[in-house]
């Protein structure tokens, strides 16, 4: 009996041990937001590859655990569309520290990868853009198959008011080059990027001809209205979301005569693009060819990421592109009349 009992004694102990050491099976981000008491965050990966959620934020703090498949760059977006990048991966656990009035300050633990951005935030949020162009380059040298890379490469050489095309794209081909495992969509997306060096403001915009989801031919010389918009986007992306909701609400205020919208859905179902199309009643026309990355319409305009985008006048030049959302916004609204015409 007192051996059985001993057996039966170290089989529980086993056990115990067993589901102490078990490691976790999701990936846990929380932490605290000093300066944001209550509301909601949304948070998306950050290269499409993990769709738009939602974080609660209750009394400045909140919790977020979700199974991951494989390890994800995320972007916490705030309502302000202020963001923050951040790490994950299965059997993670990663807090955020900090106050929403100094995001640049705000301190992401719990992985190397977030820790060693953190370091990087904390450099630039006194520099000036180009001391911050320069610690950014050195940081994707340094760092080069850094979950963040591509991120910071588009967000600081790209989306710029003053953008650096060739830094750019040598940046991100040292990515591809140092990355075994660089995905397709990456390679592609890297050629596209030459296209970045004739597509300049004011100059014109590249002719084109294409179908769209329904079959009809769209061509350049359509784009006619007071302001143009071609915008790129797919179904994960959160800020061209964002801009699509947005060009939708002007767009039925001052009418089509005064604001033309066509866009391009980097999608390879193209009956999920046509669902969301119809959810949202989106009417301007939509390319989505399925063929991702290799779509003809990039290559032609200079189109590179998502998401990203050309503003035209009416005679066809270009007044801007590669804006962020807010920059995109705000540019429009100021060519736009204050109300609809009679």
């Amino acid at each position: 009996m007192k051996q059985a009992l001993g057996v039966l004694t170290m089989l529980l102990g086993m056990l115990l041990l067993t589901g102490c050491g078990e490691k976790r099976k999701t990936f846990l981000l929380e932490g605290t937001f000093k300066g944001f008491n209550q509301g909601e965050l949304y948070i998306c990966g950050i290269d499409g590859n993990f769709p738009i959620d939602t974080v609660a934020v209750v009394k400045s703090q909140f919790h977020y655990e979700v199974a991951l498949d494989e390890p994800t760059a995320f972007i916490i977006i705030f309502p302000n569309y202020s963001e923050v990048p951040v790490y994950g991966a299965k059997g993670t656990e990663v807090t955020i520290e900090g106050d929403v009035s100094h995001l640049r300050e705000i301190e992401v633990e719990g992985t190397k990868e977030n820790e060693v951005l953190t370091a990087y935030r904390k450099k630039t949020s006194q520099q000036t853009p180009p001391e911050v162009a320069l610690t950014t380059e050195q940081f994707i040298k340094d760092n080069p198959t850094s979950p963040f890379a591509t991120y910071l490469i588009r967000k600081v050489f790209i989306q710029s008011p003053q953008p650096d095309y060739k830094r750019a794209t040598e940046l991100m081909a040292l990515v591809v080059k140092s990355d075994h495992d660089a995905s397709e969509a990456m390679k592609a997306q890297m050629k596209l990027m030459d296209g970045l060096s004739y597509l300049k403001d004011g100059s014109r915009l590249p002719s084109f001809t294409a179908i769209d989801i329904n079959g009809e031919t769209v061509q350049s010389s359509a784009l006619n209205a007071k302001v143009n918009v071609i915008t790129v986007w797919n179904l994960t992306n959160f800020e061209g979301h964002g801009i699509l909701r947005q060009l939708q609400e002007r767009q039925k205020r001052v009418g089509e005569k005064n604001l033309k919208v066509l866009t391009v859905c980097l999608e390879a179902d193209v009956k999920a693009c046509r669902k969301h199309l119809e959810r949202d009643s989106i009417t301007w026309s939509t390319i989505c060819d399925g063929r991702l990355w290799e779509s003809p319409i990039l290559s032609r305009t200079g189109l590179s990421y998502i998401p990203d985008n050309i503003l035209i006048d009416d005679k066809g030049k270009i007044i801007a592109h590669s804006l962020s959302q807010n920059e995109l916004i705000k540019k429009i609204d100021k060519l736009l009349p204050k109300q609809e015409e009679p």
